[in-house]
């Protein structure tokens, strides 16, 4: 059982993590013991951990309460402008101690159970993490929820409830096997069902021309049933919420129709309908057209519009405004985002609404429209482009089919008039693709339907706007930006490295927290020598605590003092596992050559799920588990070099290795990677970049000085040129005499002795349609990976770059992006109010000067 702080913990006892009061001390034990007795219904002799982690999730919860209904009550009272982020994905992770963290209760919450005999750690692993994204793209819509919370911006985030996440993996036998994520199995004490907002959504059924207009008759309907999950800001007070919708039958579902008495089938049959939000669907940088995928699309974005013109329209309470002067203001009062295209369905069901329902004329809907949306991309992987069968829009949704033929046809008008007879840019800009089945280009759709349009790294904004959509920035240069993507530094450094965060605090403040621009302070320390041998230490405390985790979870020993080198992502080829994995047979096969050589030791950690259909991906673990077997099992390899392959990555794993790494691996292809944000995790947490000149990575570059990052291999200038001069793989391969033995290697079965050819179609990909180039950069990235092991030798010189990086890492803060999207995109101004804590009267805030909020009305 961990003691809650050690000796010299206790010299920090500083706020960022919560005062201990006596007082507060009792109060959370009493609160414990009730809910341990009264919500769980156990005592102490017959109590789980788990009963003991829901006693403490209760406890916290409590907390949360009172300022959520305050927020929700203020923004009410306040009408101000909402934000809507809408996204098919939310990779939130585990949920008590962030909780306990923005509410400053960590401390308190440490001795209470500290006292109460138990571990706080223990309990706080017992929590499933929330599942509900694939990677960087869900996980960035939680962390803007956490800073949109913190910068008390009147923000919501709608999504789907998944009963199944993201899979868990297991590596049997070197491969990856799926287990389903039964993340609600135990309940989940955060969320709070609210069965009286619950709404129709319509599917199939046909369009019919009325007296009074168009109207879709002859639906499908199913009920969404909307859970509340509070989102709470750092000490600030203010509770946002996230409403994820459940798909419900409704109670005469199959039994109105059709229906010979077979009761008991219809009964049954329910579960057809409520399989929309059975579970999500587990591709990265991938579009699979299946119709369960398309519903999962339009149910969250029908649910969300309703829910969103309903409390546009009870904002507007008592008003006698028309209907068709009503909607003036809605993009006033209004902003949508829209997170990728997964969402772009929102646009034709918001015209429809206008149009159909409200009955405003097309062009008035349009521009309100056009106002209220912005699109966010975040790839421009072709094969990840959402290009939906015109059949299957016509079969589930065939009014809002034509509103995208009414939408499209418009805009070419305004193409054609602009460009007369060049039928070429026509076809290109349409948002029908002719030519073998006919589809429609999402992305297209929600440039036409957004006022803004931005991408998430500058390099990658600028291959939006010169490349990917040309035509649509030639029309209207305006319209496109960058918000380069940041990370809540709560999470990703208080929760998951509270030693480096005390030891920042220490030397500059607390206010970092808030503000991480401020780490640019710690440049005044590069030198201090004290504060070198500090961080030095932090970081080795988190190896152990890691090399212990390790050794009990997959029983494999590693060695402290190596250099954890770390690659951990979702697998796929643009991220190049496989060069990582060639760099590591280089330095197996160097040992072996020399095994008296001085070695620079290394612990190479590879992690990261694999679509289950990406069958490339797939080889891909095998064989980086292949290699590390052999690796690893040699004996006059030793200790010199380890190579795990980290299972079942996710959140909460994160939260483990990130703070323990050495070296952090991002050696995506120049021009692939949109932006990333495990590379900004690393880098705030004392790792130094082995990179391309991709995505984030040029920033951080920029800020840190290119001298204190391991930047290596083709720039995306490079890469174009070499697919002009066209890519010969076979030209390395004789070229370079390592790695023509480790490709030998692979291909002979060295790595696969029962099986020689088990590798064939790797390394025939490697050969003939490698689109990522992976031999172009192993050359400069091994010659990269010796500057590395160079400087890991000289401890006090590598501690000083960490500290540059450190005192670098600032603009990355999803603080910072988030203001950018408030004042460039949303038109909302963030807010330092902190509203009075829930056990002030609300009216407080006069009299309190720490309290600068304006009198709240009852």
């Amino acid at each position: 059982m961990s003691r809650p702080l050690t000796d010299q913990e206790k010299r920090k006892q500083i706020s960022i993590r919560g005062i201990v009061g006596v007082e507060n001390v009792a109060e959370l034990k009493k609160s414990f013991n009730r809910h341990l007795h009264f919500t769980l219904v156990k005592d102490r002799n017959v109590a789980t951990t788990r009963d003991y982690y829901f006693a403490l999730a209760h406890t916290v919860r409590d907390h949360l309460v009172g300022r959520w209904i305050r927020t929700q009550q203020y923004y009410y009272e306040k009408n101000p402008k909402r934000v809507y982020y809408l996204s098919l994905e939310f990779y939130m992770g585990r949920t008590l101690q962030n909780t306990m963290i923005n509410l400053g209760l960590q401390n308190a919450c440490d001795e209470a159970i500290y006292q109460l005999g138990l571990d706080i750690e223990e309990l706080e692993d017992i929590e499933e993490d929330a599942g509900l994204g694939n990677g960087g793209l869900g996980r960035l819509a939680a962390c803007f929820l956490d800073s949109m919370a913190t910068l008390g911006l009147a923000a919501y985030g709608y999504g789907i409830r998944y009963e199944y996440g993201i899979f868990n993996q297991k590596i049997r036998d070197g491969w990856q096997v799926e287990e389903a994520d039964d993340w609600l199995r135990h309940g989940n004490p955060w969320e709070k069902a609210r069965p009286e907002y619950m709404l129709p959504v319509h599917f199939y059924g046909r369009v019919e021309h009325t007296k009074s207009g168009l109207k879709w008759v002859d639906t499908q309907v199913i009920l969404a049933l909307p859970y509340d999950n509070p989102v709470p800001g750092y000490m600030n007070n203010t509770v946002n919420t996230m409403r994820l919708w459940s798909a419900r039958a409704p109670n005469d579902f199959n039994l109105r129709d059709f229906n010979v008495g077979d009761y008991i089938q219809a009964v049954l049959d329910r579960n057809l309908a409520e399989n929309i939000s059975r579970v999500l669907y587990p591709n990265d940088n991938f579009f699979e057209g299946k119709e369960l995928r398309l519903k999962q699309e339009y149910f969250v974005v029908a649910a969300t519009l309703q829910d969103i013109i309903r409390r546009f329209k009870a904002s507007k309470f008592g008003s006698t405004e028309s209907v068709r002067t009503m909607f003036d203001s809605f993009p006033d009062q209004v902003a949508i985002q829209l997170n990728d295209t997964h969402p772009a369905l929102a646009i034709p069901e918001l015209m429809r609404v206008f149009v159909d329902i409200e009955k405003l004329p097309w062009t008035k809907a349009w521009d309100i429209t056009k106002q209220t949306f912005a699109y966010t991309n975040h790839t421009v992987l072709p094969e990840a482009l959402e290009r939906w069968p015109v059949d299957l829009l016509e079969k589930l949704l065939p009014r809002h089919l034509q509103i995208i033929y009414e939408i499209n046809q418009r805009h070419l008008d305004k193409v054609t008039a602009l460009f007369p007879n060049d039928l070429d840019r026509l076809r290109r800009m349409s948002l029908v693709e002719e030519g073998g089945v006919k589809r429609i280009n999402m992305a297209h759709l929600c440039i036409i339907g957004s006022h803004a349009v931005n991408g998430v790294a500058k390099i990658h904004s600028d291959i939006v706007k010169t490349q990917v959509f040309k035509d649509f920035a030639d029309l209207e240069p305006e319209k496109f930006q960058n918000k380069t993507n940041g990370i809540t530094p709560r999470r990703w450094l208080l929760l998951c490295n509270p030693g480096l965060a005390e030891l920042i605090a220490e030397k500059i403040g607390e206010d970092y927290v808030k503000d991480l621009s401020q780490l640019i302070k710690l440049h005044k320390f590069v030198n201090d020598d004290i504060f070198i041998r500090e961080i030095s230490k932090v970081k080795q405390e988190n190896k152990v605590k890691f090399a212990q985790f390790l050794e009990k979870e997959y029983k494999v020993k590693i060695n402290p003092s190596s250099m954890f080198d770390v690659h951990v992502k979702r697998i796929h080829e643009y991220k190049r596992q496989l060069m990582n994995c060639l760099h590591i047979i280089t330095m197996y096969n160097r040992i072996k050559r020399d095994p008296m050589k001085p070695f620079v030791p290394r612990t190479v950690i590879i992690g990261g799920k694999a679509a289950p259909g990406y069958y490339m991906a797939k080889m891909i673990i095998r064989l980086i588990t292949a290699v590390g077997h052999v690796v690893n099992n040699d004996p006059v390899v030793g200790n010199k070099l380890k190579v795990i392959f980290l299972e079942n990555y996710r959140v909460s794993l994160a939260e483990k290795v990130i703070p323990a790494t050495d070296l952090s691996e991002q050696i995506s292809t120049a021009g692939t990677e949109a932006s990333g944000t495990g590379n900004m995790k690393f880098m705030l947490n004392g790792a130094l970049t082995i990179g391309t000149m991709d995505g984030a990575n040029v920033e951080m570059a920029e800020e840190a000085g290119e001298e204190n990052l391991f930047i290596f291999g083709m720039r995306i200038q490079d890469v174009e040129e070499l697919d002009k001069k066209g890519y010969n793989a076979q030209e390395y391969y004789e070229k370079l005499p390592e790695l023509k033995q480790a490709i030998d290697q692979i291909k002979s079965g060295f790595f696969s002795p029962k099986q020689p050819d088990l590798f064939n179609d790797v390394t025939n990909m490697l050969f003939h349609h490698d689109r990522f180039k992976v031999f172009a950069d192993y050359e400069a990235y091994v010659k990269c990976q010796d500057k590395v092991s160079q400087l890991y030798m000289n401890a006090k010189e590598w501690t000083k770059l960490v500290i540059r990086n450190i005192a670098a890492s600032g603009k990355f803060s999803s603080d910072r992006t988030i203001k950018e999207y408030a004042r460039d995109i949303w038109n909302v101004e963030p807010s330092d109010i902190k509203m009075p804590p829930p056990n002030e009267p609300r009216d407080v805030a006069d009299k309190n000067p720490n309290c600068t909020t304006q009198k709240l009305k009852m």
